[in-house]
């Protein structure tokens, strides 16, 4: 897990001299902390009870993990809520350190431990039907009883009042949600620049965009290469700007709060860099690296296939060698952009003889780029398009190989049978980007909703002048800025050169949840208006609910951390 992040105001003394505000804001952090530790050994605990249950003879047996599935996949939700805090509370910590810690975002920490503590003591809902309950985790009540200390008890009781939301809901009106804990100045402009740049050049047009299911402008594009959007965290010698996964989290944001598909055209891009960048050769890198930058190449992810899902070990498209060629058969299914791609990063077994991942490589395949009459003019290659609720811009499709080439110099670091080993690798960049997606997705439906509410009127008064609608308004300001901060951390931890998929699981398995929920609200929020096509919030809710599935399913996610978290034997800090 991500290591504690340790600044100068954890040796703090209180002095005599120090104001009631001071004292008051010292007492939440210092209650949040006791309640933070109280999480981490009820998590030592169902940790202990999880690697019980799955184990036959001191190692995790496969069959157990199937038997107790849906007790592991609450596990990864305990987990997650409490490193959810841990990261909320060092972002207040250091808000107060740099004198930013305000009212509002105080009450957002205590709101955000009130609401996470009391879903860990009576139910985390992994889904609208699946609700994990501590009994499910082999928690008893003496447990339960040490959990809730008065600390725990307290910010449970003040946290989830209605006073505090409606105590956040007065200081949202303005559109100031709290500050995000950018240390950085220049990651500060970076995010001013790319509100603008969505604020003027993809919001008046998104609806537009999604309704007709037009693909992103070529215009458009070419203004995101100029921008740096697709070379934000490669080396300066290809064009980028080495600026790391934060400032990538922070555009991200910004994009996908304007229209979900602009901000996946940089996922598509960093999934293809990340891979050749770090396990591409030089003539590779060379090849491809500054043209993914420069947006002269549009890449393509295609992993999944028709019959494997998410288990993308059981691939089943064959290369098989010819000379200087690989010939590629079989098929592939939600490749996104595909017809408009120059370049895919192409799944393929290269050795059928070895089952599971041990025979996959990936091949960065050229192929020329589509139009509207001929989407796949390749030859050996062909693609119908899938129709979609929502996530326009860029189309989807299920493609077909028949002894499609690519020449055996493509083949991703001059290697096979690391194919799968390579993936997993760029999935934590890819998951922590999803994340981001996640986050704008529901950064929008906060603004959308907000908006909406300070204009309508009903009954002669505001609709947000209405506790329960104002109340799902504050709601998700304060779970956005959870989600925030736990994928800036997980950000951080891949900046640092660390293993971080357990981190970048946790961020996309929560921020995705939270994007459909806010979305959700945001349109309970609008009434029947919600639900006509024209307002935008339609679209929001459409685009959210993909987010739950791409880039590993929220199961998915939630066996990756049990499985990590069990793999280790880590047993919780307390």
């Amino acid at each position: 897990m991500i290591d504690s992040i340790n600044t100068p105001e954890d040796k703090i003394i209180e002095t005599t001299t120090m104001t009631a505000s001071a004292k008051s804001t010292n007492n939440l952090i210092t209650k949040c902390e006791a309640a933070l530790e109280s999480a981490r050994r009820l998590e030592s605990h169902v940790h202990a009870e999880m690697a019980k249950a799955v184990s036959k003879e001191n190692r995790i047996d496969r069959e157990q993990l199937t038997t107790h599935q849906s007790s592991l996949h609450g596990y990864a939700w305990v987990a997650t809520y409490v490193e959810s805090l841990k990261q909320l509370l060092h972002w207040a910590k250091r808000l107060k350190f740099e004198n930013l810690l305000g009212e509002l975002e105080e009450l957002i920490l205590e709101a955000g431990f009130g609401e996470y503590l009391a879903q860990i003591s009576g139910g985390i809902p992994m889904s609208q039907v699946e609700i994990v309950r501590l009994t499910n985790l082999g928690v008893d009540e003496y447990v339960k009883r040490d959990f809730h200390n008065t600390e725990v008890n307290e910010l449970i009781r003040d946290g989830t009042s209605p006073q505090i939301r409606q105590a956040i809901a007065e200081l949202i009106m303005d559109g100031n949600f709290g500050s995000l804990g950018l240390k950085d100045p220049e990651l500060e402009l970076v995010r001013n620049q790319f509100r603008k740049f969505s604020n003027e050049k993809i919001v008046p047009y998104a609806q537009d965009w999604h309704l007709n299911d037009r693909l992103i402008p070529n215009d458009l594009i070419s203004e995101m290469a100029e921008l740096g959007v697709f070379g934000l965290t490669l080396p300066e010698k290809w064009g980028g700007s080495a600026s790391g996964k934060i400032a990538m989290c922070v555009v991200t944001e910004e994009l996908c709060r304007g229209f979900l598909g602009v901000g996946s055209l940089a996922t598509r891009t960093e999934i293809a860099a990340d891979l050749i960048g770090e396990h591409g050769t030089e003539a590779q890198q060379k090849r491809w690296l500054s043209g993914l930058v420069s947006g002269e190449i549009l890449p393509a992810a295609l992993f999944t296939e028709p019959n494997t899902g998410s288990d993308l070990a059981s691939v089943n498209t064959r290369a098989n060698r010819t000379g200087d060629m690989y010939k590629v058969n079989g098929a592939k299914t939600w490749a996104t952009h595909a017809a408009r791609a120059d370049l895919m990063t192409l799944l393929v077994r290269t050795n059928p003889d070895h089952p599971g991942h041990t025979g996959i490589s990936i091949l960065l395949a050229p192929k020329p780029r589509g139009t509207d009459s001929e989407p796949f003019p390749a030859a050996g290659m062909n693609g119908t398009e899938i129709k979609v609720l929502g996530y326009r811009g860029m189309k989807e499709f299920e493609i077909g190989f028949d002894d499609f080439e690519v020449p055996t110099d493509c083949l991703l670091g001059q290697v096979e049978g690391k194919g799968f080993k390579q993936l997993m690798s760029g999935m934590e960049t890819a998951r922590i980007q999803t994340a981001a997606r996640a986050i704008g997705v529901a950064q929008n439906a906060l603004e959308l909703g907000l908006s909406y509410a300070l204009t309508r009127h009903q009954f002669g008064r505001r609709i947000y002048d209405f506790p329960r609608v104002s109340a799902k308004l504050a709601s998700i300001a304060v779970e956005t800025m959870i989600c925030r901060q736990l994928t800036w951390a997980a950000a951080r931890e891949k900046d640092a050169g660390r293993r971080c998929d357990l981190e970048a699981g946790m961020a996309k398995l929560l921020a995705a949840r939270v994007a459909w929920s806010s979305a959700d609200n945001a349109l309970q929020v609008h009434g029947g208006n919600g639900y006509a096509v024209e307002f935008p919030i339609s679209r929001v809710l459409v685009d959210s609910r993909i987010l739950n599935v791409f880039e590993g399913t929220g199961e998915i996610q939630a066996q990756i951390i049990s499985r990590r978290l069990l793999d280790t034997n880590r047993t919780p800090a307390v």
